[in-house]
């Protein structure tokens, strides 16, 4: 059964994170995506090293574990889209293609001749996705910016970290590029959204992404609270502002998680803790009131969970349905039995013959799989294959390119 976007050619001019991100996402629904690179350099993350990928002698690779996490399921070629040959490559390219994705500075690309609107007269059924640190237009489009820089712009640094007064309070960042991760996510929504709209004869269209707008986005019910009652939100470490208990606590072994969401969660915590009178305590018997005495509440669980140990609370609560769990690292997460259960990693094979280790996608359908088949490319891995295959070009015309480095 084809995948659904296997009928979707996608051109991919972005690198980094959040470009490749959306792509990759493309590609493991179907879509043929032609990663676009700089002739002997590549995707900036190539040099993200180390860990590098090793070969099948062990040796490192030129290529970063970064960079093989967002570009699965690609074919790579090298062209130099500054010179007069690279733009029109990317012209015949744009013409035969569905989808464009690009995150270069605002205006660089239209200096090229290779914006939607110049594009578009190639090929009117274009989707053209731009991703850009704070969008086309404001007083901040031509400015860079990187993850970490919206995290703080866009109001998550302000709720995230240890409440005022405790030690080590202050600002943090999340621990991956989240900015990034999501925008390429909203980008691959936008996507295939603006693929349906193309099929049902409304044509191609240009997409506006920018990393402020999605981080923004992001704070969900933190600034909706804000707007609703003007009350600026604060951080509470790993504390939730309307959930009562629901953070971490240590324990004899260890520390655990409780996200007791709701009243009945909470009679069957005090329960299990053979601290029955809790729950049928005024101040905190509804999270309304737990919410408003959680000072007065908190010190008190905090206690009980001190008398046994992770594993034990973990085994008893989840018996009696009180959400809970263990705080894990990476090497901890795959050997979960429900991430293994799920098959969370895959091992891509390759043509030397080395398993690519990869996260599988979260996406998983009953009729159209994602399939692991395609590695991330090697640099310029199908720059042949897409000039001569797809564009119909000479062998000669294509060595003559390379040797004036435009390919």
């Amino acid at each position: 059964m084809p995948r659904p976007l296997s009928h979707i050619r996608v051109l991919d001019l972005s690198r980094v994170l959040a470009g490749p991100w959306a792509s990759q996402n493309l590609a493991d629904l179907g879509a043929e995506v032609i990663k676009v690179e700089r002739p002997g350099v590549g995707d900036d993350t190539r040099g993200w090293g180390p860990p590098w990928v090793k070969d099948r002698d062990g040796k490192d690779t030129r290529d970063s574990s970064y960079y093989l996490s967002c570009n699965r399921g690609k074919k790579s070629i090298t062209l130099d889209i500054s010179t007069p040959e690279g733009q029109d490559i990317v012209r015949r390219l744009a013409a035969r293609s569905d989808v464009l994705i690009e995150n270069y500075k605002v205006g660089t690309l239209a200096r090229y001749g290779l914006a939607y609107e110049q594009l578009r007269a190639l090929n009117p059924r274009l989707i053209y996705c731009s991703v850009t640190g704070f969008g086309q237009s404001g007083p901040y489009a031509p400015r860079p910016g990187y993850d970490f820089v919206f995290q703080g712009m866009g109001g998550l640094m302000s709720i995230t970290g240890e409440r005022d007064g405790e030690p080590g309070a202050g600002p943090m960042k999340v621990g991956i590029a989240i900015t990034d991760i999501l925008t390429g996510m909203y980008a691959s929504l936008a996507i295939t959204a603006a693929i349906a709209h193309c099929e049902r004869g409304g044509g191609g269209q240009y997409i506006d992404m920018a990393l402020l707008d999605c981080m923004v986005a992001f704070n969900a019910n933190q600034i909706s609270g804000y707007l609703v009652s003007g009350n600026i939100p604060k951080r509470y470490g790993n504390a939730h502002p309307n959930v009562v208990p629901y953070q971490v606590f240590p324990c004899k072994d260890g520390h655990i998680i409780l996200a007791v969401g709701n009243d009945s969660q909470f009679t069957s915590l005090c329960r299990v803790a053979g601290r029955p009178e809790l729950a049928e305590d005024e101040r905190f018997r509804l999270m309304s009131g737990r919410i408003v005495n959680r000072n007065a509440l908190i010190p008190l669980i905090a206690e009980i969970m001190t008398t046994r140990g992770m594993h034990e609370w973990i085994e008893v609560l989840e018996a009696a349905n009180v959400p809970c769990g263990p705080i894990n690292n990476m090497k901890q997460v795959f050997e979960d039995p429900q991430v293994r259960h799920r098959g969370m990693r895959v091992d891509i094979p390759t043509a030397a013959g080395v398993p690519c280790p990869s996260v599988a996608s979260p996406m998983r359908f009953s009729e159209t799989p994602v399939e692991y088949t395609v590695p991330p490319p090697t640099l310029g891995q199908h720059t042949q294959e897409i000039l001569q295959g797809l564009l119909g070009m000479e062998r000669a015309a294509i060595d003559a390119l390379a040797a004036k480095g435009v390919v």
